[in-house]
């Protein structure tokens, strides 16, 4: 009997928690797992929820249980197991039905189902998700990538789901095929540096100030009362004040400091490339956590190379003031690349991105929700300046007044032997962005005297050469 009004193929963490989410707004959802067994234990946990699901020990089942069109979620890892499903579904499917892929996939992936898809009247959804598995519960960020038309039929559903800010949801279509995933590729993007900010400041304050773990979390507890407000402060201020009940020492002293990664920060690197964006803040994150992974390197290298030799006594002390401004600046350097990578990718894929709704969806649910966005999206729809986040009212104060302080951490961190990368990369950032006259003049001249590639003259004109070339 169709009476379920959204399917959604995969029960493991995320899945689960979004079929529950669909089920408590009162839509009837309709769910299929490979491993049947795994359909009865979830309507087991289900309780009362479970008058609102439709469990399915096929897919066969499941196309039959939803009323037309069909919208199906897919919930399984990124890659071939997502090409799996569609394989199996798009027999059973009409013209007008759809498919929807939450995962975190690589949109390039995205951009070839919907295409193939579209071929044979069906529609896709690119459905980038964010919030973890509380906020597919109870409300994640989502940014939903495809054609408007086949949005209209399930936006009522993905509001009601989303998170909310002051009541307005944290969703949105963002552009045709890809757009979705990208958006969340580069939230992600966003959430490594972010993530490796906060490291290393923990890390100066740890290393190169010996405090407590207990006391770092204590001072970030107090940083998310300010500026500095936002989840990845609030839950490592958390993380540092929790102790472990098997050692007694802070949790975080008993955690190996070896950093996971499931691809996203790659894509956003790999795609700033291509497009000729820098995504230096985001790419030192990425590095750093590559970094981590050789950690019998890194032990011998303490040995043979030796740990901090210089004179503690002739390096400036920072201050917590210090710290706090050097975070924001950094942070708000790592959303400004990201902004100016979404802005590239727009114009490369033909999609409208509109820079205020993106940061307007990211104001709850996500995992780099801030105080800062809101300024941000107002900052956008106002219009960034050369596209420059960094250079809009509001922000260009906090650049310049927080600027001293992020020199002063990074010096003190390479002073003292302090590995930080994603600080060093924002400074250079700043420092690039506020100079009229670089240095590339020089590589060109160089490009020209190996390759004869040419130039452009201060004076006027292209495909000069210098006078090096008479050789030639």
């Amino acid at each position: 009997m169709a009476n379920a009004r959204i399917g959604l193929v995969g029960l493991a963490v995320m899945g689960a928690n979004l079929a529950l989410n669909i089920a408590e707004k009162g839509f009837p959802v309709a769910v299929y797992n490979r491993t049947t067994s795994r359909v009865g234990e979830f309507m087991g946990e289900a309780g009362e929820l479970a008058r609102n699901i439709v469990p399915c020990e096929t897919v066969e089942t499941l196309v039959a249980s939803l009323s037309k069109p069909r919208a199906i979620i897919i919930m399984v890892q990124a890659g071939a197991p997502v090409d799996a499903v569609i394989g199996q579904l798009k027999p059973l499917l009409d013209a007008g039905d759809m498919i929807i892929d939450a995962g975190n996939a690589n949109f390039h992936d995205t951009i070839r189902r919907e295409a193939t898809l579209r071929e044979d009247g069906l529609s896709f959804i690119g459905m980038g998700v964010s919030g973890g598995e509380e906020g597919a519960r109870h409300g994640p960020s989502i940014m939903v990538g495809g054609l408007a038309e086949s949005y209209a039929v399930i936006r009522d559903i993905v509001e009601a789901i989303s998170a909310k800010y002051q009541g307005e949801p944290c969703a949105a279509h963002l552009g045709t095929d890809g757009a979705g995933h990208f958006v969340k590729t580069v939230h992600n993007g966003i959430e490594y540096a972010d993530m490796q900010m906060i490291a290393e400041v923990y890390g100066i304050l740890r290393d190169g100030q010996g405090r407590s773990a207990a006391d770092i979390g204590t001072l970030f507890d107090q940083w998310n009362e300010g500026p500095l407000k936002s989840y990845l402060v609030e839950i490592s201020g958390k993380v540092l004040g929790e102790v472990d009940e098997k050692t007694g020492k802070p949790m975080v002293d008993v955690i190996v400091d070896m950093a996971g990664q499931k691809g996203t920060g790659r894509w956003t690197v790999i795609e700033a490339l291509g497009l000729g964006q820098s995504a230096s803040t985001i790419e030192a994150a990425v590095g750093a956590r590559s970094w981590s992974a050789a950690k019998e390197a890194r032990i011998a290298g303490q040995e043979i190379l030796g740990g901090v030799s210089s004179d503690g006594a002739s390096i400036p002390t920072l201050t917590d003031a210090d710290l706090e401004s050097a975070l924001l600046a950094a942070k708000i350097i790592a959303y400004a690349q990201g902004f100016a990578l979404l802005e590239a990718a727009g114009q490369e894929y033909g999609w409208s991105l509109d820079m205020g709704r993106i940061a307007e969806i990211w104001r709850e649910g996500c995992i780099i929700r801030s105080a800062m966005l809101d300024d941000m999206a107002s900052a956008a729809r106002k219009g960034l300046p050369y596209g420059q986040l960094i250079f809009a009212p509001g922000f260009a104060e906090k650049m310049v007044g927080s600027s001293d302080a992020l020199r002063r951490v990074v010096a003190v961190a390479a002073l003292q032997g302090l590995p930080a990368p994603a600080f060093s990369a924002a400074l250079a950032y700043y420092d690039t962005m506020r100079r009229g006259r670089g240095t590339t003049d020089l590589i060109q001249g160089q490009r020209d005297f190996f390759g004869a590639h040419g130039f452009e003259r201060t004076d006027g004109g292209s495909g000069h050469h210098g006078p090096w070339a008479q050789g030639f």
